[in-house]
């Protein structure tokens, strides 16, 4: 393949063996499936880092990266190839049935969001609970994990613009946002009552383990995991599946994308519809 550049006013070059060797090394620790389709992206976000980092050209960047699987430049690579799309009650016919559901089994009722990005998804899952349940009295009721650590430390400052909460209704703001003054007046805070229901965590959907903190028990009765599956490969797809079936109660809700659609896939989930899956009693 030719070389590939962006920016004629750059001095770096992207070859077409060297994103190969990307989208190997993020398959490798990510899942994420990079086509040469993708090669602005690619290079728009690594030369960022490259021009932090001093470097030169992307050969280099690799040997950095090959030189230590261990480094924690890792984690800046995979943040820097990881989409992160969201925002509050994003995909709204989802909530609803959320509350129904919580609401049917309101016993220490828990969810996993396994894509927290900024913090909106989890955010808006916490506020559908807390108006179907009521306050919690047992601590956190959403595991909120991500791969990237960038985004998470947003997510925990729960800092946001005003304008990305202005389709939510008047209750929801004056019931679980402050509005900034001076310099932040654009800016709002979630109030410690909702970011208290949510504990955030880094994690990796293709670690071998799983490790739950408490006081999460070690299964839960939702887990949303949307618009994340469309970066992986059928089998790392049915994997994860699978995997999610063990971690859901029987008739636990999985809560997928718009355009994800698992209806042919072999497994205990059946589709309840709008892209909600039901775990059947069957987790084999």
């Amino acid at each position: 393949m030719n070389n590939i550049t962006v920016n004629n006013q750059s001095d770096f070059v992207l070859t077409g063996a060297e994103l190969n060797k990307i989208s190997t090394l993020i398959y490798q620790r990510a899942g994420i499936v990079l086509t040469h389709q993708k090669h602005d992206m690619v290079y728009n976000r690594l030369t960022r880092r490259l021009r932090q980092l001093g470097m030169k050209t992307f050969s280099a960047y690799l040997h950095l990266l090959e030189s230590d699987p261990d480094s924690g430049e890792w984690q800046q690579f995979i943040n820097a190839l990881t989409t992160n799309l969201t925002s509050f009650f994003r995909e709204a016919y989802h909530f609803p049935v959320l509350a129904e559901h919580a609401r049917s089994q309101p016993h220490n009722y828990s969810v996993w969001c396994t894509a927290a990005a900024t913090g909106e998804e989890p955010c808006s899952i916490a506020m559908t609970l807390h108006d179907a349940l009521g306050q919690s009295l047992t601590g956190p009721r959403i595991w909120a994990t991500d791969i990237d650590t960038e985004v998470l430390a947003k997510a925990k400052m729960g800092v946001y613009r005003h304008a990305d909460i202005q389709h939510l209704t008047p209750e929801q703001k004056r019931n679980w946002f402050l509005r900034g003054t001076g310099a932040q007046q654009e800016q709002v805070k979630v109030k410690p009552a909702l970011l208290t229901a949510i504990h955030y965590q880094q994690l990796n959907l293709l670690s071998p383990e799983w490790h739950i903190p408490a006081p999460f028990e070690a299964t839960f009765d939702a887990i949303f995991c949307r618009n994340v599956m469309i970066y992986f490969d059928k089998e790392t797809q049915h994997h994860i599946m699978r995997r999610f079936a063990k971690m859901l109660k029987p008739g636990g809700l999985l809560f997928v994308g718009h355009s994800e659609n698992f209806s042919n896939m072999n497994g205990p989930f059946r589709l309840r519809g709008q892209s909600v899956y039901c775990l059947t009693q069957d987790k084999s």
